[in-house]
């Protein structure tokens, strides 16, 4: 499912920097004359997206952007290195796939902290990293002429061949876990790539001011998802359901939802496996139809609000998702043993397979009722549905 998920965000953030990047080109004559304002607004949008990524904790951006502005001010201005660079693009070319392959692999961390040294550290042995292949590619080329051996390949072996594997590296990570940030890192290795190859034709004021725009666009949707969304279950947060409460018209269901014995199950099996039934659950209420949004309230509780929907339009849907959580047999592992062989003897008693119900109570707004009363008349039948015997849906 995350795969899918991350292969949908993927194709989809693609196509919306394909499509910027194609008007751009298209409309070249309209910013052309304003490139000298865009290249002063540049350093500005630098220095935003900075702070603004160290503020919200996405330090992988502000290291990225980081570089980016140390790239572009050494490539627009005369100093000491800019020669050097100029006449060193192999390596500067490969110093950006490892550099997007590095920051794709680690977590964010705080800018100013023992962690940022760090990161700041392992992003000049990027550098390093770029000029030991240089000499090793070198010498896997001669090793092969004197070995006499020839694959017609050896000329992709400097450049091209970490290009397809940290391309290959980026597509995987922007596939797999579906993060924005990582996907930004895998659509700045394309930019990068055709840039080198003179594939992309704009000039580095233009490239990099979308570049950061984009940034700044997935740090506040990162940002807004991390404030309305539960970390645990991916479910819209008690603050989305606020949220939701403000735009809701007069005519609405809403429902509570309770996991029976949560807590009985958590002190029997854990805490790891009580995150698993969370999630498990929470996986199945995302599946709801009607119309209906899903919303994890807090602890085991969770909310289900029908806009535009009676109670009885609700039932059926609501005794299904009780049925589906009802009918879905959890299987535990006991922890293993601390040898092969008694693992083996005993297989089948380290399994053990669990059951997990849902109590739901079920309220229709009321006139003059506002959203908190119509919650809480769905809690009070929760509460009924609790008290006859759970695992019932209950008005």
């Amino acid at each position: 499912m995350n795969v899918v998920r991350g292969l949908k965000t993927t194709f989809i953030s693609l196509l919306l920097i394909a499509s910027i990047f194609y008007s751009v080109i298209e409309t070249k004559a309209l910013w052309q004359i304003q490139l000298p304002i865009i290249e002063h607004a540049l350093y500005g949008l630098f220095g935003i997206i900075i702070i603004f990524s160290s503020q919200f904790s996405r330090s992988r951006f502000a290291f990225l952007s980081a570089v980016w502005l140390l790239f572009y001010f050494s490539i627009s201005n005369e100093l000491l290195w800019s020669a050097w660079l100029n006449s060193h693009p192999q390596w500067l070319f490969l110093c950006g796939f490892f550099i997007f392959s590095f920051l794709s692999l680690v977590k964010d961390r705080g800018v100013i902290s023992i962690h940022g040294l760090g990161r700041i550290i392992a992003l000049s042995l990027c550098g390093v990293v770029a000029f030991s292949w240089q000499f090793i590619s070198i010498w896997l080329l001669e090793y092969l002429r004197v070995k006499q051996i020839s694959t017609g390949l050896e000329s992709y072996l400097a450049i091209e061949f970490p290009m397809i594997i940290a391309g290959l590296l980026l597509l995987w990570r922007s596939i797999s876990t579906g993060s924005l940030l990582v996907i930004a890192l895998f659509i700045s290795y394309l930019v990068w790539c055709l840039a080198y190859y003179q594939l992309l034709l704009l000039p580095w004021t233009i490239i990099l001011t979308l570049l950061v725009c984009y940034y700044l666009l997935v740090v506040v949707i990162d940002s807004y998802f991390l404030a309305y969304r539960d970390e645990l279950t991916a479910l819209p947060s008690r603050r989305a359901l606020n949220q939701l409460s403000l735009s809701l018209g007069r005519k609405y269901t809403v429902a509570m939802l309770d996991i029976d014995h949560f807590k009985k199950f958590n002190d029997t099996y854990g805490h790891d496996i009580g995150d698993q039934v969370l999630k498990l659950v929470a996986s199945k209420l995302a599946q709801v139809k009607n119309g209906g949004k899903v919303f994890r309230y807090g602890g085991e509780e969770f909310t289900v609000v029908f806009s535009r929907k009676d109670i009885e339009q609700t039932l059926d849907e609501l005794e299904r998702l009780r049925q589906s959580i009802a009918d879905y047999k959890i299987v535990i592992r006991h922890p293993q043993r601390a040898t092969k062989q008694a693992r083996n003897n005993k297989k089948n008693s380290d399994l053990k397979t669990v059951g997990v119900t849902i109590s739901i109570g079920v309220a229709q707004r009321q006139n003059k009722q506002g959203f908190a009363q119509a919650l809480k008349v769905a809690d009070q039948a929760l509460y009924r549905a609790k008290k006859n015997g759970r695992n019932k849906v209950s008005v």
